[in-house]
């Protein structure tokens, strides 16, 4: 699986949620349990939905590419979330110096790894995902 680039599209006007976290588990953790919050304040959709459980899934994987393979430190990670009409947009911008996309693992990932499973969760729960190298 190689990641898709996906060019950037102009930014709708649509509910916008952004801030910086901490370049750290716990700052992962916060991401997606704010993600799955700011979920039920736009939409009124439950916690333990399927749509709450596929924005925590994929803020959580997002997060903690960021702070495992992109940070530098002493650096925060971004978190964005853009209600659209069909859709959530969720955006993580990292700190990586080399502005490269992760890339997944060569070969099928062992039963019993620890990680090497996330850009192949993104991939199945998402409806499209990429990678946009940013200047700023």
């Amino acid at each position: 699986m190689k990641p898709r680039t996906i060019v950037p599209e102009p930014r709708p006007a649509a509910p916008e949620f952004s801030l910086r976290l901490s370049s750290t588990r716990r700052g992962a953790r916060l991401a997606r349990t704010l993600a799955v919050q700011q979920l039920n304040e736009w939409c009124d959709i439950p916690y333990g939905s399927d749509s709450a459980r596929t924005v925590a899934l994929v803020t959580a994987e997002l997060a903690s590419n960021a702070i495992t393979h992109g940070c530098l430190p002493g650096r925060d990670f971004r978190l964005t979330l853009l209600l659209l009409p069909h859709a959530v947009r969720i955006e993580v911008t990292d700190t990586r110096p080399d502005g490269l996309p992760p890339q997944p693992p060569p070969g099928p990932v062992p039963t019993d790894a620890g990680s090497g499973r996330g850009l192949l969760l993104i991939d199945a729960y998402a409806n499209r995902w990429g990678c946009t190298v940013c200047d700023a």
